[in-house]
């Protein structure tokens, strides 16, 4: 394949050629499908409807778990179709939309997760300005700031990668389009021009995490300085599930993406892989509602309700 015009679709990786291995990943995959798909639809669904999780730190986590729901959205299922179905083919249509579904979705998370940092920053170190600063619009904005960024890094980034001239073939080394597989494929001197984009989206995510570690730099120096240990405490609780989910996201891309490269793919790369794109958006809402009493009661009033509703209708029927 010489040119871009010649590639109509793409293989993926495939899991096993063996019939049996390949529905034993069908299934496991669904699995971790509905886990994730249920922990963040209860989320949406219980700071949605409880009038006592509507502020900002909750609104920035349904915004997250939204995300979520998305991101895992995007590769499973068409991993799974293949396996069900004994193929590994994906459309050249298909390929550019996971790039692009993907790489918005993970930049708006990270954008996300920077805002929570600065909204525990708030809450932490400046009580008494809290209210004015997280006030309805404020959270609106930055949300939507989240969002609309995660659009335009994901349209710098999928259009810089389907402007290149694939030479290599159309074997992508990944179980669902990703740039680095893809650029595997591509001419040298398109690139190059990939390489600059890739360098400044390093530089902006580095920035967010700069952001991140800068705020708990100052939380933990605010937590520090609380006489009581209770206080501290109580404190340092509030700040404990976003830095849990924070360190999780770093470690899976730190992995996924900074291991070593080589020709062939290896099982340990293929387990890694996975481990970023589909854990965190299964244990995310794990780790809130573990950690967050008011989620804990929300999810208790939501699960009681909705039995309650549907042992009522079964009466009546």
């Amino acid at each position: 394949m010489s040119n871009l015009t010649t590639v109509t679709e793409f293989l993926l990786l495939g899991f096993s050629d063996i019939r049996e291995l390949q529905i034993l990943n069908f299934v496991v995959f669904l699995v971790i499908y509905l886990a994730g798909l249920m922990g963040n639809l209860l989320i949406v669904t219980a700071v949605a409807l409880d009038q006592h999780l509507h502020t900002p730190m909750y609104f920035f986590l349904m915004n997250l778990s939204i995300i979520d729901l998305g991101s895992i959205s995007v590769t499973v299922p068409k991993s799974m179709v293949n396996s069900l179905m004994n193929t590994r083919l994906i459309s050249y249509s298909g390929c550019v939309a996971q790039v692009f579904l993907f790489m918005f979705l993970g930049s708006a998370d990270l954008a996300i997760l920077t805002v929570m940092a600065y909204d525990r920053y708030v809450a932490i170190c400046q009580p008494l300005h809290y209210e004015r600063v997280m006030n309805r619009r404020a959270c609106v904005q930055m949300a939507a700031g989240a969002w609309i960024s995660g659009i335009l890094y994901s349209v710098l980034h999928t259009g810089s990668t389907f402007a290149i001239s694939f030479c290599g073939g159309n074997t992508v080394d990944q179980f669902f389009c990703d740039i680095p597989q893809l650029l595997k494929l591509a001419c040298s001197d398109s690139y190059l021009s990939e390489t600059g984009v890739i360098a400044l989206s390093a530089c902006l995510v580095f920035s967010c995490f700069v952001l991140i570690i800068v705020s708990y730099v100052q939380i933990f120096t605010t937590v520090l300085r609380i006489p009581s240990e209770q206080g501290r405490h109580k404190a340092f609780s509030t700040c404990l599930p976003h830095l849990t989910v924070v360190s999780l996201y770093i470690f899976t891309a730190t992995f996924a993406y900074l291991k070593p490269t080589s020709n062939s793919t290896s099982g340990l790369d293929l387990v890694l892989d996975v481990f970023y794109s589909m854990v965190p958006p299964v244990l995310n809402p794990v780790i809130y509602s573990m950690r967050h009493k008011e989620i804990k009661a929300a999810l208790g009033k939501l699960i009681v309700w909705r039995f309650f509703t549907k042992n009522k209708r079964s009466i009546f029927l």
